[in-house]
């Protein structure tokens, strides 16, 4: 049950992180700046991706957070809505806990992770790939919500 509901209340509380930055920024405009460093950063998500294929939670990770992030910039009149600068503050602000929380999982261990199957690059326990994972997680929320809120 906590696992089902996990992929519930952790998405609404980062989407409501990203709509309080929205609504309490509202003068805050999204930059080339910022899209500029989305966009290296899918590639970077890419790259190592593809240079890591024999290890499969990088190689997924990578390449579908790079490949989303991508998207989301090339088809930037479908996610018009989208704020760049936004979301990247609100992934920021929610790093917080989510490596206390993470960190707290991997240490116990709750959560194992096969070595071999990532770049064995840690944030004190937590994989590096976690943090990947995570932003893809929120980002797919927040275009969805967004999009969601221009059909409406």
């Amino acid at each position: 049950m906590e696992e089902i509901l996990f992929f519930f209340v952790v998405p609404y509380c980062c989407v409501f992180i990203y709509a309080c930055i929205r609504s309490y920024f509202p003068s805050m405009s999204d930059s080339n700046a910022s899209r500029m460093v989305f966009a290296i950063l899918s590639l970077a998500f890419i790259t190592v991706a593809l240079l890591n294929s024999d290890r499969a939670y990088t190689y997924f990770t990578g390449l579908f957070a790079g490949g989303f992030m991508l998207l989301v910039l090339l088809l930037r009149t479908v996610f018009n809505a989208f704020h760049t600068k936004a979301f990247m503050l609100a992934y920021i602000i929610i790093l917080i806990p989510f490596l206390i929380v993470n960190g707290f999982l991997t240490a116990i261990p709750v959560v194992l992770y096969n070595d071999l199957e990532n770049l064995s690059i840690r944030l004190y326990t937590i994989p590096v790939e976690d943090t990947v994972y995570g932003l893809l997680l929120i980002l797919m929320n927040v275009v969805l919500y967004e999009k969601l809120k221009t059909l409406y």
